[in-house]
């Protein structure tokens, strides 16, 4: 079975960095994506950025681009995503998600992913 661990998360201040990480494990598909969405309450789970096992291609939401950088190790154990000018509205529950087949239309699409971490919590303070 398909194992993801989310770790990294906690309080920061605005303007601050965080990294997360995924560790994952069991995944025996060869072409697969690992993603990463958040969920603040009240709100609906949003696709933050994804990258690619085949070709190492990168997406991300507008909301974070140019702050937040997504990357893997070499033997893709882990995958991060690095988060850089930190702001309130960041503030939800980060989650890694992963599956094959998903294609560059469809990668901020939770209902693409079957597989997901427990989550780890992220707060801003202003």
């Amino acid at each position: 079975e398909v194992q993801l661990v989310e770790s990294g998360g906690g309080l920061v201040q605005a303007g601050g960095s965080l990294r997360l990480s995924c560790a994952a494990s069991e995944i025996t598909f060869d072409d697969y994506s690992i993603g990463w969405f958040r969920q603040a309450p009240g709100k609906e789970r949003e696709g933050v950025a994804c990258i690619s096992s085949s070709d190492g291609t990168t997406y991300y939401a507008d909301s974070v681009k140019g702050r937040f950088t997504i990357s893997s190790d070499n033997a893709w154990n882990t995958v991060y995503l690095q988060m850089n000018s930190l702001k309130p509205e960041d503030t939800a529950v980060y989650y890694c998600a992963t599956d094959w087949g998903i294609d560059s239309s469809t990668w901020n699409n939770q209902d693409e992913y079957d597989y997901w971490g427990q989550g780890t919590q992220v707060t801003v303070s202003s």
